[in-house]
């Protein structure tokens, strides 16, 4: 029990706890009086003295008090958790606006109240003169441009077609390997075209909230169709254009809201929907038919001519010397696209900046290419002088092989200085631009492959082999499958087509062709090792010496060799006029 007592002041009794508490109002009060007796220092607790003080004695329940603060605290936290729902609610609700709401009402002006998800359109009139493109940009892709061309004459004078029955194409497919320049065309229409153009990247349609996509995709409509005719690009549209199999259920919503813009029950007259991909196979086919795409137009790598075209184009703004070939280069540079080629020039700007120089030279971006084809070199890699002569031999086989067999590439260069992963490597480079191979080239390939292997077993010792020769295994294997199973040039498997999961039965029998393959290419380029030993040891030698060789330092070193000689073939592919032809096998 508990009590308030009250004279002069009011203060709250608790017994000693050692002493019990008291049970009863009796024992209380005599609890009370024997504790004034007994404590002076206590006034307030000293009753009996005059009847003006009184001892007022006040019981308390300790039940009832309990309850009374354990309600307190429910009630306070019944508050606090209502309140953080609330500013939870309220954060979502403004997110939901902000990432939706904004695309709601497309105004006059053809953009929403949040700009920032609004559909774009490029202003030529506001952008620096520099980021605008036109055809006289674009270079190594002249029939891609050529229709495109077609498309911006039909938008600028639409009567020369229409008179004949023409109709504008209601969309544009551009497909491509990466870097090919399929954006920078849609840039150069943009650039040309005297129509309004929206762009916006597949990317940007989707979000979090279910929906959105499908929303933008509408927006983005209807601020075109306000300003028609114009031009819509869509960069990476595979993004949004997936085969609806490989999606899920919500984001099928965007994809079925552009199939109904491009061509439902209404109709988008005078709207051009243009679109990239690198990855056209994935598609849609809904979305790739005709009536949605009416034309296909593949950006391929640039030829030879484009090649040179477009290092023009980048080195017309850049001090060149007098030394630097572009016919040549362009000729070294098979496989390049037009970002790859930028780089070049980007990489020896950049070398020349470094080294002081007033104008790019040949040497200069003779080392932006090799840094392209084979990587960084790593000149601060410590490797031990066994390390370096097991690498000698082990590329100087590569580049024997590559010399001495018939529908082998020209070697560009071969070197022991690591660079990238790998501790050495020989690149080769095809004359001219490969339109198909041949089988006789696919086994010279896997030759060239085996050359390190074979070479370190002949001059180590089977046991002394070393694990150098996986990345060069792993290539030879994936060749001799290509060859089997897609190319029909195994004679027990025959000309077909395998499929991607074939029985157990034709996987074991494709699994004996390759075997098979890989293991004569490894017994001729033994045989042939053997043969033109002396020259391996001359060239491993001279790549101890000088680390990297280009085809005229090993065709020197070789030429005495009259055993080695190179055949009439590979001496033609590497005569004066071709030997800068350059190409990454």
């Amino acid at each position: 029990m508990r009590a308030l007592v009250a004279t002069n002041a009011i203060a709250e009794y608790l017994p000693d706890e050692q002493s019990g508490k008291p049970s009863s109002l009796p024992s209380l009060l005599q609890e009370l009086k024997q504790r004034a007796s007994g404590n002076m220092d206590e006034p307030f607790l000293n009753p009996g003295i005059s009847e003006k003080q009184p001892l007022h004695v006040v019981m308390v329940d300790p039940k009832v008090s309990n309850r009374s603060s354990r309600f307190a605290q429910e009630f306070l936290s019944t508050i606090i958790f209502t309140i953080a729902i609330g500013l939870i609610w309220i954060m979502g609700a403004t997110a939901l606006q902000k990432y939706i709401g904004g695309l709601g009402g497309i105004g006059a002006s053809g953009v929403g109240s949040s700009s920032s998800y609004a559909p774009k359109e490029l202003n030529k009139e506001i952008m620096p003169e520099k980021n605008v493109k036109t055809f006289k940009d674009v270079k190594g892709c002249d029939d891609a441009k050529q229709e495109l061309e077609e498309v911006v004459e039909y938008l600028k004078n639409p009567s020369k077609f229409t008179r004949l029955g023409g109709k504008l194409p209601k969309g544009i497919l551009l497909t491509g390997a990466p870097g090919t320049g399929k954006t920078l065309l849609a840039k150069a229409i943009a650039g040309e075209a005297g129509v309004p153009f929206f762009y916006k990247a597949g990317s940007e349609f989707e979000e979090m909230f279910v929906g959105v996509g499908a929303r933008r995709v509408r927006s983005l409509f209807q601020a075109a169709k306000k300003k028609a005719p114009c031009i819509i690009f869509i960069d990476e549209i595979d993004a949004v254009g997936s085969t609806r199999k490989q999606w899920e259920g919500h984001t099928k919503k965007t994809l079925h809201q552009l199939l109904v813009e491009m061509d439902g029950f209404e109709q988008n007259e005078g709207i051009i929907l243009m679109a990239a991909t690198n990855l056209p196979d994935i598609l849609d086919p809904a979305l790739t038919r005709p009536g949605r795409f009416d034309r296909h137009i593949v950006v391929p790598n640039p030829d030879v001519r484009g090649r040179q075209e477009i290092l023009e184009l980048y080195l017309q703004d850049k001090p060149v010397s007098d030394d630097v070939n572009v016919n040549a280069i362009a000729r070294g540079t098979p496989g390049f696209n037009g970002a790859d080629l930028a780089n070049l020039v980007n990489i020896a700007a950049i070398k020349a900046a470094v080294e002081g120089a007033e104008k790019l030279n040949a040497s200069q971006l003779e080392f932006a290419k090799d840094r392209i084809i084979m990587g960084t070199e790593r000149k601060t890699m410590f490797l031990s002088e066994d390390s370096k002569k097991l690498t000698a031999y082990h590329e100087s086989g590569h580049a024997i092989v590559a010399l001495n067999t018939v529908g082998a590439h020209p070697i560009h260069k071969a070197t022991i200085m690591p660079r990238g992963s790998a501790l050495g490597m020989v690149t080769q480079l095809p004359s001219n631009d490969e339109t198909s191979i041949s089988k006789k080239q696919l086994l010279a390939r896997l030759d060239v492959c085996m050359g390190g292997r074979v070479a370190e077993e002949l001059v180590f010792g089977p046991d002394n082999v070393t694990t150098g020769a996986s990345s060069d295994l792993h290539t030879a294997t994936e060749l001799a499958q290509y060859m089997v199973s897609s190319c029909g040039m195994s004679d027990a498997i025959g000309p077909v087509h395998i499929k991607e999961r074939p029985s157990a039965e034709m996987q074991s029998r494709m699994d004996a062709e390759v075997v098979k393959l890989l293991r004569e290419a490894y017994d001729r380029v033994k045989a042939l090792l053997k043969k033109h030993e002396k020259a391996l040891h001359t060239l491993a030698t001279a790549l101890l010496e000088c680390e990297t060789l280009t085809s005229e330092d090993i065709r020197r070193i070789l030429l005495p060799f009259s055993e080695d000689r190179l055949s009439e073939q590979q001496q033609q592919q590497q005569q004066p006029q071709d030997e800068e032809t350059l190409a990454l096998v």
